[in-house]
This record gives structure tokens, C-alpha cells and sequence, in this order.
């Protein structure tokens, strides 16, 4: 495919009979009594999430809701693409395109509620001068796009695929935001490619690496990376195994659907804020929406693996400082505490930091208004450069 090709997914009948038949057929492990997630998933909560995997969640619903905005796939390189590209609804002034590059353990997914949030912001209470064309691919490996065959591809790979996909769209200005490794993404769009990248917006500034003399550093921003590594030994687990051994855990993910859901739900739950209580953030639906599309797609091995393609990036280029104007939007709920503004200005040139009381990692489907709020108001200085 040289250009754009509508796309809609459809799922056949016997592999939801299979994931059904599994998902009845799971053999349970044991948990002590009252550890709750002190542990990991709480495993009483993930049985009655499976038994309404298994006899009421209607993913033919879901999979209908998840082609609301339209959905295309192109090769990019030697990758087919999947990526929702919405346009701007009765926009006033000049569009800005905007690219959102999602994470793990997500894909478009991530986005799916603030697509008309930015594409028809006159219909939500806001300024229709503000209107986006949005773009959101799944990365390589992750959703509907294919996953390489060979090694996986870094986020600085991934950068370029999406600066070549914009190209195909016919955009030759145009912002970037992202989350989690989506952040990363952008950085190195913003990065590789300033003539095209008018702004970045990141909801993180990843997790810290410095080689240097950490005498150099401020005392906040020293004691920003021993958080950050106190965090990686408490909760950094999952990530190890996906820097070093991914394929270990794919084999028993990709062949139990109760075992991918509670590495998913695990981080769904952790990763926001809600006092503990998931579905104060997240349906069961849209939970198992989430985890049906890994499991349908085949694709928790090959989004781990990225991890592994990332851990092998020069230290030189974590180095970089991005030229760019930049905006970071801290949600509370996220992994850890926020870099302190010496560490984001030796990063990034920053013209925007704001801390936000609610959200967490998953902030574009759990606030999403406020989500959308953070990127109208980040880049509407940047639109006069696309008149």
C-alpha cells in the first residue's frame, strides 16, 4: 500500500469461541489470604474479571466503538501502519496536525476518547480555533500494525517511521505528544526531525539516564535519579523482564488470556490514581477492551520487545537536548514523582510545565478533557506557524 487504505477490524467467531474456552478453562493459583494487590494483581478481583470476559463482555461492541474515527493502514517502510487519522471539524484559522504516539500496556487504545476532543473542540465547550488533525498510529509490534520480523525497532526507529508517515499524509508541519515509550517517541521526532516538529508535548520526561559527574547536577536533580532508581527496584520488575527476557514471559502471556489481563490490569491499576480502586477509572469494558486487543492481535510479545530495542540505545543519545519548545503535563497517579524543572531544562528547551491533580499514566482515557485542555493550550502558540 503506497497510500492510505481504509481499515476496519474484524474479529471470526472461532477465535472469540477459543479465548472464551481458555478464559472458562483457567487453572488458578493460590494467594494469601488478605494480601489483596500488596503482591501484584489481586487475584479474587482478576477471577471476576475473567468470568465477565468469558460471559457477558460483548467485544463485538467494543470493536464496532474502536472504529468511530476512521482508521486506515499504509506501508511505512517495510511496515504496515495502523493509525486512526481524524480531521478537523468546522476549524477556524489554521489546523495544527498533531501526532499522538501511545505506550505500553496500551495502543491507540490510549487515545480513543479525546480524538473528537481535538478534532471538534466547539462541540465540547471549547474554542473551535483550537480544532487538530489527529493522527495516532500503533506502534510496530503493538495493535494492527505490523510487527517487525527481525529485531525490534527503538523508539528513534519508530520517530522516523512516524516522520515518514506524516509525510505520506501530506503534513510538513506539525506537533507531537506522547506518554510512556510514546514519550520517547516524540522526543526523538522532535529530536531527528525540528524542521518538521513545530512543538513536543510529553506527559513524562522518561526515566533518567546520566552518565556524567553527578557533582554537576543540582541536589533536586540528584535526588530525582536515586527516586527514580528506588522506583525501578520496587516496581521496575515487569520492565527487567522486558529489557532482558521478554520471550519468557510472552510464551505463557500469549497462550492464557487470564494471565495476559493480570499483567495488563496489574499496571492499569497502579499506574492511576483511584485510591486502589480500578474501576474508578476504568469499566470492565474498557479494561478488556485494552487487553482483547493484545490478545486478539497476538501482540504482548512483540510490544515487550521494544523494551529491549530501547535499553540499547546509546547513552549519547539520551544526552540530547531537544530545541524544540516543549511542554511536559505532570498527572498525579503517574509512575513516579516529576523531574524537578533544573533536570527538564537540561533536557528540553521547556516552555511549559504544569502539574495536573488527577489523571495518572493513562491520563488521554481517564481525564481526557483535561487531557485535551493540556494540548489546546500547549500549542495554540505554534498554529500562527501554519498560516
Amino acid at each position: 500500500m503506497t497510500r492510505p487504505e481504509p481499515f476496519v477490524s474484524t474479529t471470526i467467531a472461532a477465535a472469540l469461541d477459543d479465548l472464551r474456552t481458555r478464559l472458562r478453562a483457567t487453572r488458578w493459583s493460590d494467594s494469601p489470604a488478605d494480601a489483596g494487590w500488596s503482591l501484584g494483581v489481586d487475584v479474587g478481583y482478576l477471577r471476576e474479571l475473567v468470568e465477565y470476559w468469558s460471559d457477558e463482555f460483548d467485544w463485538g461492541a467494543q470493536e464496532s466503538a474502536l472504529s468511530k474515527h476512521p482508521r486506515f493502514r499504509v506501508d511505512v517502510g517495510d511496515l504496515g501502519i495502523h493509525f486512526v487519522h481524524a480531521r478537523a471539524v468546522a476549524p477556524v484559522g489554521p489546523v495544527l496536525p498533531v501526532v499522538l504516539s501511545h505506550g505500553w500496556p496500551d495502543s491507540f487504545w490510549r487515545y480513543s476518547k479525546v480524538v473528537s476532543l481535538l478534532t471538534d473542540p466547539g462541540a465540547h465547550g471549547a474554542d473551535p480555533a483550537d480544532a487538530f488533525d489527529v493522527i495516532v498510529p500503533d506502534m510496530p509490534g503493538y495493535g494492527y500494525s505490523d510487527t517487525p520480523a527481525g529485531t525490534p525497532l527503538n523508539s528513534i526507529a519508530v520517530a522516523g517511521l512516524w516522520a515518514e508517515l506524516m509525510h505520506i499524509l501530506g503534513y510538513t508541519r506539525y506537533g507531537a505528544a506522547g506518554g510512556d515509550i510514546g514519550s520517547a517517541v516524540s522526543r526523538y521526532l522532535a529530536l531527528d526531525h525540528p524542521d518538521s516538529v513545530v512543538a513536543v508535548h510529553r506527559m513524562d520526561a522518561g526515566l533518567p539516564v546520566f552518565t556524567g559527574d553527578r557533582a554537576e547536577l543540582s541536589p533536586q536533580e540528584q535526588d530525582f535519579l536515586d527516586r527514580s532508581a528506588a522506583w525501578g527496584s520496587t516496581e521496575g520488575a515487569y520492565a527487567a523482564m522486558h529489557r532482558t527476557k521478554p520471550q519468557t514471559a510472552a510464551v505463557g502471556l500469549t497462550d492464557s488470556p487470564a494471565g495476559l489481563a493480570a499483567w495488563i490490569v496489574e499496571k492499569l491499576r497502579g499506574w492511576t490514581d483511584g485510591n486502589g480502586d480500578i474501576e474508578r477509572n476504568f469499566t470492565k469494558d474498557e479494561i478488556l477492551t485494552n487487553v482483547t486487543l493484545y490478545w486478539l492481535t497476538e501482540t504482548i510479545g512483540s510490544s515487550m520487545r521494544m523494551y529491549n530495542a530501547n535499553a540499547s540505545i546509546p547513552s549519547e543519545q539520551h544526552a540530547r537536548r531537544v530545541e524544540v519548545p516543549s511542554g511536559f503535563s505532570f498527572f498525579s497517579g503517574d509512575l513516579f514523582t516529576n523531574p524537578p524543572r533544573a533536570w527538564l531544562d537540561r533536557v528540553a528547551n521547556v516552555v511549559r510545565v504544569k502539574e495536573l491533580p488527577r489523571g495518572g499514566h493513562f491520563a488521554p482515557f481517564v481525564e481526557p478533557e483535561l487531557y485535551a485542555q493540556e494540548l489546546r493550550d500547549f500549542f495554540r502558540p505554534y498554529r500562527a506557524a501554519l498560516a
